[in-house]
């Protein structure tokens, strides 16, 4: 994805997933917005619904420009938080 397709998908984002109320969930859209921002690769991803059924589905990963952008040195005092999927 080149520069400008990444600022698009990261507005995407945020103006379908940022309305959501919740710190938890506005802080996701801020993690997807700086792995897009970043050109983490998308994954396949395995989960379990609430009914205990296995499903996958594709998410950002990471890469090393995302990782050092949310490592602060100190995570005695402050640790990336990944948020909560609306």
């Amino acid at each position: 994805m080149n520069t400008t397709e990444r600022i698009g998908k990261a507005i995407e984002i945020a103006v379908e997933c940022g309305r959501f109320d919740g710190s938890h969930h506005k802080m996701w859209v801020i993690d997807q917005m700086l792995r897009i921002l970043t050109d983490c690769p998308i994954i396949t991803r395995s989960a379990t619904d609430a009914a205990g059924r296995p499903y996958t589905y594709e998410a950002y990963g990471e890469n090393d420009a995302y990782r050092q952008a949310v490592n602060t040195g100190d995570q005695h005092w402050f640790a990336w938080d990944v948020g909560v999927a609306p």
